[in-house]
């Protein structure tokens, strides 16, 4: 399906050496802005303390969120799962400058959640299995437990590394996975050129959350690696079209082969890129905070894919040579019909 056609070639490769000293220009700085400010780790990587809570009504999110910020234990994620009711509350390791013991800290956060429910806490006594009797903190509001603590656990930073050592290695088997698939598909220069686009795009969402500190959890993570795998999808797509127009067009030259199959492209980029822009710009708006930097890093990942493919991964390939013959196999019979889609190559 296409919304329009351009029927001139527009010479995307006549301006290919500009638009990469742009793309250098602002990957040299992603790369220094990492380099000296660094990235804003999430408590999953550095550790920190876990509650689940179970409120009698509808949860209010960010009511919740301003309770515990007020408590000035540096930032904290809050959001719901399962149900509207129930809440999980992840506070740092560093809370408090690290002189307040992560049970005490725990203590603090649901009296305060407490209190905003219009209850005080108290201790009782329950049953266990193990136990005959054990304490509990339990908000008492007129007789009614407005939210209840579930549970409490602390995340070490042991697992925060083991969680970065894992999300590195997930990175890099995407990386070795794609140059594979491309080097097969089409040949390597393909594969080289893809790899050095896609690799731009994710050091450039790396370089927007260090420059901006803003959080780096495990669901940018997954934005990250979903980033690679949709801008690999647009280069396949253009190099696809020019192992096509090879074949068909057998007077073009390698950059009007290139500008022919980017035009071509351009309606169903549009069509594609608008419609997942427009679902990632409704989680940014209506999404609330969990969902905030993950959409953040989809949205600067599907710029950035867009230009990667057609002026970084397009033209790399036209410097790396890439010409008709490497896409072509030998030792079969070749067309004279420049008029033929299989000109030029084996039937």
């Amino acid at each position: 399906m296409e919304f329009f056609r351009i029927k001139r070639d527009i010479p995307f490769m006549k301006h290919a050496l500009i638009f990469n000293v742009i793309s250098f220009i602002t990957f040299a700085a992603a790369v220094f802005f990492l380099a000296t400010r660094g990235l804003h780790f999430s408590i999953e990587f550095t550790g920190g303390s876990v509650l689940e809570l179970a409120y009698a009504k509808t949860a209010d999110v960010t009511k919740v969120r301003s309770s515990v910020e007020a408590l000035g234990f540096g930032e904290v994620q809050v959001q719901t799962f399962g149900t509207s009711r129930d809440v999980l509350v992840r506070l740092p390791i560093r809370a408090a400058g690290g002189d307040i013991k992560q049970p005490e800290v725990v203590s603090r956060v649901f009296a305060a959640l407490c209190a905003a429910e219009g209850g005080q806490v108290r201790q009782a006594q329950a049953s266990s299995d193990t136990v005959e009797q054990v304490s509990r903190q339990v908000c008492d509001a007129g007789g009614i437990e407005p939210v209840r603590l579930q549970r409490s656990e602390v995340v070490g930073p042991q697992v925060g590394r083991e969680l970065a050592t894992d999300g590195a290695m997930a990175l890099g088997f995407v990386v070795a996975g794609i140059m594979l698939y491309l080097a097969i598909r089409f040949e390597w220069k393909f594969a080289v050129a893809a790899i050095i686009a896609n690799l731009h795009d994710v050091i450039i969402i790396l370089g927007f959350f260090a420059f901006f500190q803003w959080e780096f959890s495990l669901s940018v993570l997954a934005a990250v690696l979903a980033v690679l795998g949709y801008s690999v999808n647009e280069s396949v797509v253009i190099f696809d079209r020019i192992r096509e127009a090879f074949r068909r067009f057998r007077k073009m030259n390698t950059h009007e082969v290139i500008d022919h199959a980017i035009t071509s492209t351009m309606s169903r980029t549009i069509i594609t890129h608008g419609s997942t822009q427009m679902m990632v710009l409704s989680m940014l708006v209506f999404g609330g905070a969990t969902l905030h930097y993950f959409a953040v890093a989809l949205t600067i990942g599907i710029l950035f894919g867009i230009y990667s493919s057609v002026f970084v991964a397009a033209a790399i390939a036209m410097w790396l040579g890439v010409k008709r013959e490497d896409l072509m196999r030998a030792g079969g019979p070749k067309s004279n019909d420049p008029d033929d889609p299989n000109a030029g190559a084996v039937v």
